[in-house]
Order: C-alpha cells, then structure tokens, then sequence
C-alpha cells in the first residue's frame, strides 16, 4: 500500500519535493524516485511484503526499459511467479510480477492481477505509459493533461502539488449534493478525472487511451448449483479470500464490528492462524445506542479468542472534519468517514493492515432497501401510487433507523419506476435543485439534471431481467466504488494502515453474481446464503440481530454538543454558500 505520482513533462522546480510531502502518509516508510528526460515517477513505500531494498519502488526490469510505481496488493502474484519463472525474479515483492507479466502479456497483464491496485508502468522503449486501476475500485487513481505536461497520482492533492493549477467545477455539484461523492471519470476540480474500476488506460505521443477490462455483471444462473453446493461454494470461496489476504511481513489484524461480514471475516481468520491470536478492533459511539455495536463486537471477540481493542466516538472528533476533507480531495458526504478514520488511525498503533468486511452486503444483499426495491416491483401500480400519495401524510421522524422512517421513505418513492426508486433511497437530495442556487441553476442549464441521468444511465448498463440482480449491480457500481471504497482508501491511508477486503475476491464476485434471489434472501432475511455457509461459526446472537449498519448519530450530536459547529459551518460565509440557495 503505497503512494504514487508520475509525470511526462517539465515540473517546476522543488515540485517533487512537494508531491512526496503531500503523500508521504500514504507510504511513511521510504521514499523512491525515478526520472529520466520528460518522465518523473515518485513512490512513497508502506512496506508489507519484502522490507528490504529489493521491494524498493519504483522498480525497474533488470535491462532498465521497464519502471513502474504501484499502489496495492496482489494477491494472486505467487501464481503469476511460477508460471513466469520464479529464477527472474529478484525480489519477494508482489510489485514485480507487474514487470514481468508486462514483459509477457503485454497490456493483458492487468486482466491476470487479483488483487486491488493503481499503476503507472513506463516502457521506454515505446516512450508508453500504461495506467491501471483494479476490478471494485478500491485504490485511486486520478490523471490531468494541460500545460503540456500529463500528470497522474494517488491523489489529487498530489497532482496539485506538482504546479497544477486546481478549481471547483460547479457542474459536478448536482451530483454531489444528490449523493455526497463524485462517479469517475469526473471529479469536483476542472481538467482531473480518475480511471474507472476495472479500466486501464496508454499514454503515448500525447494522446490517452482507455478501456474497461472487466466489469461486475450481475445475472442469475439459469441453471444454478443446488442450495447446498452454493453453500458450500460460497464457504470456500470466502475462506479462500481470506486466506490470500493474510501474507504479510508486518503485523496484521481485522475490523470487527459484530456484524456478519466482519464476524466472518475473523472467525475464519482465527481458524486459520491459531494457536497466534488475532487482533481485532472496533468502535462504538457515545450518545445515541442504536449505532452502538460494541457489545456485539465483544461476543465475536470472545468466540473468536481474539485479543480485542475497543474505542468510542465522542462528539468531538467532529473536529476532523477539515482533516478528512483534505485527505478526500474535497467535501465528501458521509459522515462514517469520522468513525473509520478514528478506528483506522488507533488501529495503526498495533498492526499495520487489517482485514475488513466490506463488500458483503454488495455482494449477498444485505441491505433492506434492496429488499424494498425488489418488493414494490411486485406491487400493483395503482396501489403503489396510493402508498406514495399516504406517506406524504405520515409524520417525520427524528432518526432515520426507526421502522416508522423506513416505512415512510419506502411509501414515498413506491410510485416510481425501479431506477429513479433506487436512486432516491440511496440520495442526500433528491432533487438538488431544491438547495442550489437560483444563478447556478440558470447557469447550468441541463446540467443541473445531470445527478438523475448518470444514475439513469448507470441503471441501465444492468441487463439482467431478474430486479434484485439490476440493483446489486447497479449499486456495485455506483455507491460501492465512489462512497464505500473512497473512504475506506482515503480514511485508513490517512493512517498508514493497509486494508483489505475479502469479500471484494473477484473468484467471489463472479460467483455471487451468478447467485438466484432465492439464495439470497428469504422473506425480510438478507444475506440467507452466507449466513448459511457460516451458521457454524457466527455466535448465535449475531445471526439473529438486525442490520445496524455503520452511521453516526448526528441527528442528536447536532441538537446538542455540535450545535454551534453546524451553524458555523453550514451558514452564511461557508464554503459553498456562493452555490446554495438561501432561505
């Protein structure tokens, strides 16, 4: 887990200085850099695998035409080692089986990578840049051309750092509003964009070019396994997952939150490295019980025999809000970023990577509104217009997570078409014209749509016939890659902590995407088959309890202790108040 940065072009001078500053809590624990003419490449290193200099970065092929700054993990480069010649290699480090596999295979080396990554791969004797970002999207990777200089790095701070000129595009905050982040290829400053998931793009003779290598599809077997063999598959497929993610030359634990995900996640872990305890470690936030998973997270700890560290929120560390904002490149709209940061931060003081579970509800239907989507789909229309007509007549509620908030918001969008259905229970704002400014509006014209057609157009890339398998897909693509997976990179690297995600396997992936309804839910039930492959390890209390999920109680952190902070920050004279309507 690294930071990297490269450029084709002349930089001002001190400009890598800078960069490597701007990254340097990305890889705290070396410095490497590599130029040769127009071409600048800098990493900075969070050793993991091989600590000495051979894992050195940026790494070169040993005839020098080949250099290249990585960000991630393979977890498959044992393989690509043996079918490459393991006598090449000379390092233990997984970077270099991108050097070799390139040598190879060409470009089709990254379609033969498992694992999360972003990569710049310079080949000198092409005067070719090849740029690469992994499957689900869990590592970054933004680039910019203008000034005659190509840049791409880590992060767009890191670009800026370089000498490139940044500002806010005001046409990318329909989007934000509508959902708290930014989809690549755009991002919120003019002239940067980021690679897809799954996407890989060339560099040369200053023209870019890109393409998807892969892309989650989500479409029910015709002919499924039974119950029973899927069971089983999933089961193997998971403990697979996370026994690929637990090489490491550095201590290592897991997130453990009580839920099913992260209760699977170091249940298997235990199997795997006993006698060795794991470490495991959760939070929990003072104020408000219902976001309060800590006891929950004490009953796995204690089936599992891990040696678990436990911390609580309070509503002070608001205060780093200006802090995470800086680490995500600009504002980001959810507020769990405050809690994984805090836990990825104290987690570092211990272990250097943790395990996670995300990935879980994306891939085996864990959350109820995709239940709800399905579930109206099945109702008559005129009786869904009546139940969207009701529920503009039922109260509000003062949280979110009461069934009576849920019943209401499932009601008011019943009406809809499954697209604009999905898209409103998963926004901020549904209709951002109802917060941005009357001028902006005018100024943007049909710009100001632009939040509800992306997600129109995403809806549509779902070709299956089946309903549950269009919204899995639909939010693997959108709210896993640009909410989820933003802030578990940028919240953990902020730490220096390495997180890795099982559930994200792409083995795994495929397979659950082929997976009929019927396997994942039953009733209200989510989750039916993994919670069946693992019945024997989760302790009983776990399965049973309802889906919490990971928020903060802002509800009631606002009415009290954080008051003032909001209306300092959200008045008049705040940074985006030049864009926002007022009352």
């Amino acid at each position: 887990m690294c930071g990297i940065f490269g450029a084709i072009g002349a930089l001002p001078d001190g400009a890598l200085d800078r960069v490597s500053r701007a990254i340097a809590h990305r890889g705290p624990d070396a410095e490497g850099r590599h130029t040769d003419g127009p071409l600048a490449l800098l990493h900075r290193r969070l050793a993991i695998l091989d600590l000495t200099e051979a894992g050195a970065q940026p790494m070169h092929s040993a005839d020098g035409d080949l250099v290249v700054v990585f960000n991630g993990e393979i977890y498959n480069h044992h393989a690509l080692r043996r079918e490459l010649g393991e006598s090449s290699f000379r390092s233990r480090s997984d970077t270099e089986a991108i050097l070799h596999g390139y040598r190879r295979w060409g470009d089709g080396v990254v379609e033969r990578l498992d694992g999360m990554f972003a990569f710049g791969l310079w080949d000198r004797a092409r005067s070719r840049l090849l740029l690469a970002r992994d499957r689900a999207g869990k590592k970054p990777l933004f680039f910019s051309e203008r000034g005659g200089v190509f840049r791409f790095g880590s992060t767009i701070e890191a670009l800026r750092q370089s000498g490139l000129p940044t500002a806010l595009d005001p046409s990318q905050l329909p989007v934000y509003l509508a959902y708290g982040y930014v989809p690549a290829p755009q991002t919120l400053h003019k002239g940067v964009e980021q690679l897809l998931p799954g996407e890989l793009a060339s560099y040369a003779g200053g023209q870019l070019s890109r393409r998807r290598y892969w892309q989650a599809r989500f479409d029910p077997s015709p002919h499924p396994a039974s119950y029973a063999e899927a069971r089983a598959r999933v089961r193997s497929l998971v403990t697979d997952a996370v026994e690929r993610r637990l090489e490491s030359d550095v201590p290592l634990g897991a997130f453990l939150s009580g839920g099913i995900d992260s209760s699977i996640i170091v249940g298997v872990m235990a199997e795997r490295l006993r006698p060795k305890k794991v470490r495991s470690f959760s939070i929990g936030f003072a104020g408000d019980p219902r976001y309060d998973e800590t006891r929950y997270a004490r009953l796995a700890a204690q089936a599992f025999g891990t040696e678990h560290t436990e911390f609580v929120l309070e509503p002070s560390s608001f205060q780093l809000v200006e802090e995470l904002v800086r680490h995500h490149d600009g504002p980001f709209g959810d507020s769990s970023a405050i809690p994984t940061y805090v836990v990825s931060k104290l987690t570092r003081e211990h272990v250097t990577v943790a395990l996670t579970g995300d990935g879980g509800d994306e891939l085996f239907c864990g959350y109820h509104r995709f239940l709800a989507a399905e579930a109206a789909e099945r109702l008559p229309l005129q009786l869904r217009r009546v139940s969207a007509l009701l529920a503009t007549r039922l109260p509000g509620s003062a949280s979110e997570r009461t069934l009576w908030a849920r019943a209401r918001r499932f009601l008011g969008a019943a009406a809809a078409p499954l697209d604009e259905r999905v898209a409103r229970w998963g926004a901020i704002f549904a209709d951002p014209r109802a917060i941005l400014g009357r001028d902006l509006i005018a100024r943007l014209g049909e710009q100001v749509d632009q939040a509800a057609i992306w997600q129109r157009e995403m809806f549509a890339q779902a070709r299956s016939a089946a309903p549950l398998a269009r919204v899995l897909e639909h939010n693997f693509n959108t709210y896993l890659p640009y909410d989820l997976l933003v802030k578990a990179d940028r919240c953990s690297m902020a730490a220096s902590l390495e997180t890795r995600s099982p559930f994200l396997d792409t083995a795994l992936i495929e397979y659950a995407a082929t997976l009929p309804a019927a396997y994942l839910r039953r009733g209200t039930t989510t989750k039916r088959i993994l919670k069946d492959a693992f019945s024997d390890l989760i302790p009983e209390a776990i399965q049973r309890r309802g889906k919490m999920g990971f928020g903060v109680p802002l509800a009631v952190w606002f009415r009290g202790d954080l008051r003032s902070y909001l209306h300092d920050h959200l008045g008049a004279g705040a940074r985006l108040d030049a864009y926002l309507s007022r009352p």
